[in-house]
């Protein structure tokens, strides 16, 4: 790839990344449909794993779907764009990152943002979003691999196919 496209894509990958976390910070702490406009009166955290899936799951007759939908495939599908776009990021600074750096981002980013529901009393600490976000990023982190994996196949055929190197 040329060191242009590399750096074109890096910075798009890193503004995406920013407008991420901005969409992030205002569904998690301003958006009307997530009931986040007024904070709690005490502090509400679930410290017990797999405690919220487990009632989700038993209680999915009794909640909205939406609410289901949201709290367990949201919460994996909302952190998917951490693990998608960091490597790209990271790619145009010529550094890889692994599965293990995309677990530990995923989760310390989930973590931030847990622990700012917590102090800010808006939304609930619940170890259960750690796991799914983290799990979320890595999902996304695959994709990543899936996608890159895809380009350099269709790459490699180009340069096959017509004798030069693009």
């Amino acid at each position: 790839m040329k060191k242009k496209t590399r750096k074109v894509i890096g910075l798009l990958s890193f503004f995406l990344l920013i407008l991420y976390g901005v969409i992030i910070i205002y569904f998690m702490w301003f958006s009307d449909r997530l009931g986040r406009v007024e904070g709690y009166s005490t502090y509400r955290y679930n410290l017990v794993p797999f405690d919220e899936i487990r009632r989700f799951i038993i209680y999915r007759n009794y909640v909205s779907t939406g609410a289901f939908v949201i709290n367990l495939i949201g919460n994996f599908l909302v952190f998917s764009p951490v693990g998608f776009l960091i490597p790209i990021w990271r790619k145009w600074r010529t550094k890889t990152t692994g599965c293990l750096r995309i677990i530990i981002y995923s989760f310390l980013f989930s973590l931030c943002i847990e622990t700012l529901q917590l102090i800010t009393r808006v939304g609930v600490f619940d170890v259960d979003d750690l796991f799914m976000n983290t799990v979320g990023g890595l999902i996304g982190w695959i994709g990543y691999l899936l996608v890159f994996k895809i380009y350099h196949m269709i790459m490699r055929q180009k340069t096959e196919s017509s004798g030069k190197e693009v």
